[in-house]
């Protein structure tokens, strides 16, 4: 069972239907369809083997989808990045995984190539609106627990990890999704504005919208005006986005028309509830909001649309799927109690590439342990607490405090570091960080936010960032997170923007 043959199901039955539009470039289901195989028969010709990994670093763009399909119909597994990561992390990301090509948009290139050297990956730059290639439709025979992506995510434990998503995974969740939660047919248009790269979109958005031979009309970097303008411009039908959409999209309203719009789905972080009424006070849509995480392919929990919606929940478990709130121990909690959230189900993924022993810590029995806290009500639907995990989510996009600490900590001056999460009006949280140098040195909050801005996504990078005497700790000498963010200061420290 290969994820491809969605899309030549889908391109068989309707063909002439337009499945990708980037503006005034249009890709109907049978161009598609084409171009993918053109890229799969490249790949074979220049050495791909079943089973092998392939990059893409691109943003969200009609050759995403040529690629991603490419890759998968010559049996490859797709490793996909964020277009803003810096050489060093494509390095990591290239090195872990054994990718041996990298599909990199024009502007990536150069990171790209420094990032691929000594790693074995060969860079191809590609064509934003698609490609020249062309080839018959063949598909490479996968299993249904066979890996298709290869996606990194990291909790706080270091550098990422790579979660292994199978064709059965993805293809199970984006059919749950398109059937019992926004029930998307040929006739909708599916907004593209969530990253391709990231598990949300590229299940809930690009699978779903192939598996129903919709529309899928995309936006390379969001904007709340431009997403406004495109709704109404492609009449769009479904919505799917992070909070921080839908604030920017109120902000920019400006008498916009939304009324093809039927369908609206939130997730990737909480959505205030003050958010969720004047945005439907606004466009007279209804926001359902949902609950998952990459290792779940993402969707476990969701404000089902037949079934009663309770703003600020994440709902009820999605089709097939269990969800328990546990104690340190692993008992189950009474409802009303705080604890961790476990899934089990067809969506968790088939573990960590390469690390049996995290895999080992994070799916128990069968259970994939979330890190997130969150209470169960009486009518079995959940609601998110907090994190257990120290992630930090801005803006929709995840970023790992100790990943950017390590790369604090390689500045010459720095004797300890601390970044958390800090909440934010618009971008749900932001990103800060509590620096103390060492003896005899000097370093100013400015230089400490430049040197980390040069090496890392500039989503991570920490807009605030102030110098002390001193990090809280506790009697074990472990930094005491909580105590860094009450400490820090009230008015914005110097090197903040």
């Amino acid at each position: 069972m290969n994820l491809a043959q969605r899309l030549l199901d889908t391109a068989r039955a309707h063909g002439d239907r337009d499945a990708v539009r980037l503006d005034g470039t249009v890709l109907t289901y049978e161009r598609l369809l084409a171009e993918a195989a053109g890229v799969a028969r490249w790949l074979t010709e220049h050495g791909l083997r079943p089973g092998d990994r392939v990059g893409l670093i691109l943003p969200n763009v009609p050759s995403y989808p040529v690629h991603l399909f490419g890759t998968l119909l010559a049996g490859g597994v797709v490793v996909p990045m964020n277009p803003l990561l810096k050489c060093g992390e494509i390095e990591y990301y290239l090195a872990d995984s054994g990718a041996r090509f990298l599909f990199a948009a024009p502007d990536a290139a150069d990171e790209a190539r420094a990032g691929a050297v000594g790693t074995g990956a060969d860079v191809v730059v590609v064509d934003l609106r698609g490609t020249d290639l062309e080839g018959v439709p063949e598909i490479v025979e996968r299993a249904a627990d066979d890996t298709a992506v290869l996606l990194y995510t990291s909790g706080t434990t270091g550098k990422p990890k790579g979660a292994e998503l199978t064709h059965a995974n993805i293809d199970g969740n984006a059919a749950v999704t398109r059937e019992t939660l926004i029930e998307i047919g040929p006739d909708d248009v599916v907004m593209g504005c969530l990253p391709l790269f990231h598990v949300f979109g590229l299940t809930c958005g690009l699978v779903a919208a192939v598996q129903a031979g919709a529309c899928l009309t995309l936006i390379p970097r969001f904007d709340g005006a431009k997403a406004l303008q495109v709704i109404e411009r492609d009449r769009v039908t479904v919505f799917e986005g992070v909070p921080t959409m839908y604030s920017a999209m109120l902000h920019a309203a400006g008498g916009a028309d939304l009324t093809t719009v039927r369908a609206c789905i939130c997730g990737g972080a909480p959505l205030p509830v003050e958010v969720l009424r004047a945005f439907e006070e606004t466009f007279g849509c209804v926001i359902l909001e949902g609950y998952g995480l990459s290792e779940s392919s993402p969707v476990a929990c969701f404000n089902h649309p037949h079934l009663e919606r309770k703003p600020g929940s994440i709902g009820v478990p999605v089709r097939d799927v269990q969800l328990r709130v546990i104690d340190d121990g692993g008992r189950g909690v009474p409802d009303g109690e705080v604890g961790e959230i476990v899934i089990k189900g067809p969506n968790v993924m088939k573990g960590y590439w390469g690390r049996p022993e995290a895999t080992a810590e994070t799916i128990i029995g069968g259970w994939l342990r979330t890190g997130d806290l969150a209470v169960r009500d009486e009518d079995g639907y959940f609601t998110i607490v907090d994190r257990k995990k120290d992630m930090i989510i801005r803006g929709g996009y995840n970023v790992y405090p100790r990943e950017i600490e390590e790369v604090i900590y390689e500045h010459p001056a720095v004797a300890e570091a601390a970044v958390v999460g800090v909440p934010h009006p618009e971008l749900g949280e932001e990103v800060v960080a509590a620096i103390a140098l060492k003896p005899g040195t000097t370093a100013t909050a400015d230089e400490i936010r430049e040197f980390v801005k040069a090496r890392v996504a500039a989503y991570k990078y920490p807009r605030q960032v102030w110098v002390t005497a001193e990090l809280p700790k506790g009697p074990t000498g472990k930094l005491l997170r909580r105590e860094v963010r009450t400490a820090r200061p009230a008015a914005a420290p110097a090197g903040s923007a």
